[in-house]
């Protein structure tokens, strides 16, 4: 049986929207991905539906070659799972993704974040809590907050996941020697 692993990216993009987040939670990282693959091209989050429209947000299945990631800093962390929590994964996003003009993005969840009161809102995720769902729905990780307070620190810190790699997205194939796929 060949080893399955999954990815979390933490990404700090430069862009305005993440900036101000940035300011006021003194991290790093403001938004987080999850990946099934190490090339990092079945990538899903919540977040710009148009990467020129920071208002426009919602279930995407994102482009880390886009212009939005250009200049990115990230992080990129990786847990080997089971066929079964593999197989619950994929459902679960593939379900989503099916259904994606339900889901809409949780822009009032972050400002509960910033006074720490937990929000559930209906169908509605900012990046991490949608990644903390994902990965408490199919069993990978639990955490000890609710999940509309979850942080890309948070996913960091997860004891099931190691970090792969940390600096520029760019750089990202070059410096763990993979080779760059091509999205078609």
């Amino acid at each position: 049986m060949k080893e399955k692993k999954i990815y979390i990216l933490l990404t700090d993009t430069g862009s305005f929207f993440t900036r101000i987040i940035k300011f006021y939670t003194k991290k790093p990282y403001n938004h987080a991905s999850i990946a099934f693959d190490q090339h990092l091209m079945e990538i899903y989050s919540f977040g710009r539906k148009n990467p020129r429209n920071p208002f426009n947000g919602g279930f995407v299945k994102e482009d880390i070659q886009g212009n939005l990631f250009k200049q990115a800093r990230c992080s990129v962390y990786c847990c080997t799972v089971t066929d079964d929590e593999l197989r619950k994964m994929n459902d679960y996003i593939n379900r989503m993704e099916a259904q994606k003009a339900l889901y809409r993005y949780n822009l009032i969840g972050l400002f509960a974040v910033a006074f720490n009161r937990p929000l559930k809102r209906r169908n509605a995720f900012f990046c991490s809590q949608f990644v903390a769902t994902v990965l408490l729905e199919c069993g990978i990780a639990a955490f000890d907050k609710p999940l509309s307070l979850i942080t890309p620190y948070d996913l960091q810190e997860s004891p099931r996941f190691d970090l792969v790699y940390q600096g520029k997205l760019a750089d990202f194939y070059t410096e763990t020697g993979m080779e760059m796929m091509h999205a078609n």
